[in-house]
């Protein structure tokens, strides 16, 4: 069949369509070809969303690591000076709950009820805002929330940290993060490891009777050259100070005589009148009740 001015042109026919079969790959137009029409939600446009989500949720992330939230110490009901705060990034929310109605007996709106239809709202926006329109300009209810919830974050995060500030200067109170970065730089200053704030320090146990006649022996014997002249121990050597409370006179007579780990035997320096003076002695050695 003839098509055009050209007689002798070949014409082929696609099924009963009558299209002209073009050469090379048949690529339908583009959407943006269409005005008015948009592109398919699933999967163009949705995975256009989780690809930004993915880099906001890695720069946040990224964020928090590189600013961690401040390390206390550990929980202690009866310091009435402790001023609470929660990370940085629930400042917002930390302050929201501070306001009267959303407190107190409105408790459970201001951590369910408001939240709630927040994040509700989120999920729900693909469903509630159907409009084909992208540009935010032409969204006046949508750009709107957005920009006011951004701005209520940010003014609420602000206006948390202020008061924060405000009651440090009030109270004249040094942060307990601060604190312990000074004491860890102290430590390292002096080539010392940084303090631990899991247990307590323990109380020094105080020597009892220093006067006693054993003190001399036990300086004779030279056991103040590994436990100090205090008696209160030196590095990995254990104190004499509390001996009795970890070891009956019977023990420290066999220690005394016969050595244990790398203390040495006495039993052929000392009598055995001095050794039973020095234990007794040693076995008085308590903590205070």
């Amino acid at each position: 069949m003839a098509h055009g001015h050209k007689s002798n042109e070949k014409v082929v026919y696609v099924g009963d369509s009558r299209v002209k079969q073009g050469k090379g790959t048949q690529i339908p137009p583009d959407y943006t070809a269409y005005p008015g029409k948009s592109e398919a939600f699933i999967p163009n446009f949705l995975l256009k969303e989780w690809m930004v989500g993915c880099v906001v949720l890695v720069g946040f992330l990224v964020w928090t690591i590189a600013e961690p939230a401040p390390l206390g110490y550990p929980a202690d009901p009866t310091n009435a000076a402790f001023i609470p705060m929660p990370d940085w990034y629930f400042l917002f929310l930390y302050q929201f709950l501070k306001y009267p109605y959303v407190s107190q007996d409105y408790i459970v709106l201001g951590t369910m009820g408001i939240p709630g239809i927040l994040f509700g709202g989120l999920l729900l926006a693909p469903f509630l805002d159907t409009g084909k329109e992208r540009r935010f300009y032409r969204r006046p209810i949508a750009s709107s929330l957005m920009i006011l919830s951004l701005i209520a974050v940010v003014y609420l995060t602000v206006i948390s940290w202020d008061h924060y500030q405000h009651q440090l200067e009030i109270t004249n109170t040094v942060p307990e993060h601060h604190i312990r970065e000074e004491k860890a730089r102290e430590a390292f200053e002096k080539g010392q490891p940084a303090p631990s704030v899991g247990k307590k320090p323990e109380k020094a146990v105080a020597l009892v009777d220093a006067n006693d006649p054993a003190m001399q022996i036990a300086k004779q014997a030279q056991c103040v050259s590994c436990h100090a002249a205090d008696l209160k121990g030196n590095g990995n050597i254990p104190a004499l100070t509390g001996v009795g409370d970890r070891l009956s006179k019977e023990e420290l007579v066999d220690v005394v005589t016969n050595g244990r780990g790398g203390m040495p035997e006495f039993g052929t320096k000392l009598s055995a009148e001095e050794i039973d003076q020095l234990t007794t002695w040693l076995a008085k050695q308590k903590a205070a009740k």
